[in-house]
Order: C-alpha cells, then structure tokens, then sequence
C-alpha cells in the first residue's frame, strides 16, 4: 500500500478504489435487484417477499463484513464521520421520512437510480440528475439555511454518545456474531421464498461491497502521511460533487467518491449488457414526470438532512452501528411505507 501511494498518491489511489467497489457494487446491484423501495413496498402491503429477503441479506451481509474486520484489527472506524462528528436527530428523523417518501415517488433510491441509469433508463437518469442538483443546494446553496436550523433542532455528541454498540455494551466480536446469525436467517428466508441462488448471492457482494470500501479507506488511511477520510458506500455526497465539479472545475480532484459515482454506472451497465438488460425507458403516462421530481426534490434534500441515502446512512452507516444512521433508515422505512399505504388508498368516488 504504502508504495502505490508513494508512486500515484493518495488521490489516485482512492479512486480507484473507489471505481473498483463501485463496478462490484453496480454489477451485484443490478443482479440482485437491490432496493429498499421495493422491500418497504412488500412490507407495507403484507407481502414478506423476495425483495425484503434480499435487502435483509446484503444488509446483514454489510454489518458482518465491517464488523469481524474490526474484530480482526483490519479496521477501525473511530474516527469516522458517523461516529466521530456531532450528530442530529431531528436531521436523522426528518430527513429519513422525507427521503422514505420521495425514493416511493420516483421508484427508485439515490442507488437504484444510479444502477438503473446504467441500464438505460432515462426516468432514473433525469430523476438522479435532480435529486444530485437539490442535494447540492441543500449541502451549500439556498437551501442550506433550511437544512441547518433542521438539523438544529435535535443535535447529539460525536463519540461513545452515537456508537449504538457503546450504548448497549457490545463488541465487534458480539456484533459479529449477532450479525452471522441474523445473515444465516435471511439466507434461509431467500431460499423458502424460492429467490435464485444467483440473485441472493449477488446481494452478498453487495453486502460485502460496503465492508470493503470502509476496509479499504482505512488502510489507505493508515499508510498515508495526509489526512484521508475514512468512508465507504455512499451516493448523494459523491453525486453531487462529481457533478459540481464536472461543470465548475477544469481539472477534478481524485477522491473514492469521484470514482464510485461511474464505477457503479459502468458496473450496472456491463452486467445489464452481458444480461440483455438494456433498453431505453422514457417517462410516459403511467410514469408522470412531476411525480419522480417531486420524489427527487424529497430524497436530495432529506438524503442531506438524515446524513446519508439509503445505502449511505441505511447500509454503510448501519453497518458501525451509528446511532443516527440507524434512526434515518428506520424513518425511511416508516416514510416510505407511510406513503406506499397512503398512493395506494381507494379514491373516494364523487356524485
């Protein structure tokens, strides 16, 4: 490691690393059919299904991963944005319905919508392009005044205070273990609800995708004289910086998050390909425009808020046990649910 940064530093390095968790990501992504949307609708209608089954898999997958690296010593995530900065849980709450609602509107999450853009589909692709433009505003632009005062209303300590496995007295080890059994239960579940092997071992990867981009950061971080941020799986943030930065800057400064963003583009893509999966989708009257742009306004403003998407807060942050991750993907679930039940009631018929 130490002498890849040396030859190339730490820019290029991260990047790749970056592009080469994004292409697994991508590639299982699209495989698996990853997504919480799905899952939360299947819950919301009684449905205990397939999709649940393999959100449940790649998330228990994730938690083992990063989990028994820490309890191996190949990983410490102390210092990690999650855990180590001041929190908010009014952020995490707000934001998690917002963003739960809003991926039920545009029918696809932050990622889903990356994976689906690689395959063709030019809803996802102008539904991403707007919820990546509104988290940008909401990180720094106009509204970033609502967003803080938000944010403000509920705020928590970094440290012990958000590290939910310090609050209940657990380790990695325990957490590990715990997190085994929870990942032998969905595997059981996926094959009772007939899924192939082949899909549920592809939300596997996705699982383990997350653990080795927190893995991955922190060696590099280790070997490294310059400060690097320990991170992993993420999709609003590195969106809209690759896309500020593309438009505002002549020359883009390497990062993880800069080679993530197309490497699960380019993954989703190959694997669509070599599946015969793509095909060019265009909104149409069973898919009304101002629906997904109203989803996209939700879920970029609420991904920033809650401090992550669905895989940002819901798998990467999850899977450290962050305290406020684990309040955001719970609101999304709730908003999520919440609205699926409220799209789907009959219309009350008029004289």
């Amino acid at each position: 490691m130490e002498n890849l940064l040396e030859i190339y530093g730490e820019g290029a390095v991260l990047f790749a690393l970056g592009g080469i968790v994004g292409l697994v990501f991508g590639a299982a992504a699209y495989q698996s059919k990853f997504c919480l949307r799905a899952a939360t609708i299947e819950v919301a209608q009684g449905q205990f299904g397939s999709r649940l089954s393999i959100w449940l898999i790649a998330f228990c997958a994730a938690v083992f991963g990063v989990q028994f690296s820490i309890a191996m010593g190949w990983l410490s995530v102390a210092d990690a944005r999650q855990l180590a900065n001041v929190g908010s849980l009014s952020g995490a709450i707000i934001g998690g319905l917002m963003f739960g609602v809003g991926m039920v509107l545009a029918r696809g999450c932050a990622s889903r919508l990356l994976v689906l853009s690689g395959t063709g589909n030019l809803r996802a692709l102008v539904t991403g392009l707007v919820l990546t433009v509104v988290a940008q505003a909401s990180l720094s632009g106009v509204l970033a005044p609502a967003r803080v005062y938000l944010s403000g209303l509920w705020s928590i300590q970094g440290g012990s205070a958000r590290d939910m496995l310090a609050l209940i007295g657990l380790n990695a080890s325990g957490a590990a273990a715990l997190a085994g059994i929870c990942f032998a239960g969905a595997l059981v579940f996926a094959m009772k609800k007939l899924v192939p092997v082949s899909q549920y071992g592809a939300a596997v990867i996705v699982g383990l995708a997350v653990a080795g981009g927190w893995v991955g950061t922190y060696q590099i971080a280790q070997a490294s004289f310059d400060v690097v941020s320990i991170t992993s799986v993420t999709f609003t943030g590195p969106s809209a910086d690759t896309l500020m930065a593309l438009v505002t800057a002549p020359t883009v400064p390497m990062g993880f998050g800069l080679g993530l963003v197309p490497g699960v583009f380019v993954g989703a893509a190959t694997a669509a390909a070599l599946m015969s999966g793509l095909r060019i989708q265009r909104f149409g009257p069973d898919t009304p425009m101002e629906r997904y742009l109203i989803g996209a306004f939700l879920m970029g403003f609420g991904s920033m808020l809650a401090g992550g998407c669905a895989v940002g807060a819901g798998m990467s942050g999850g899977a450290i046990f962050s305290l406020t991750a684990w309040v955001a993907v719970a609101c999304m679930w709730l908003g999520a649910m919440g609205a699926k039940l409220v799209l789907d009631r009959p219309q009350a018929v008029t004289a």
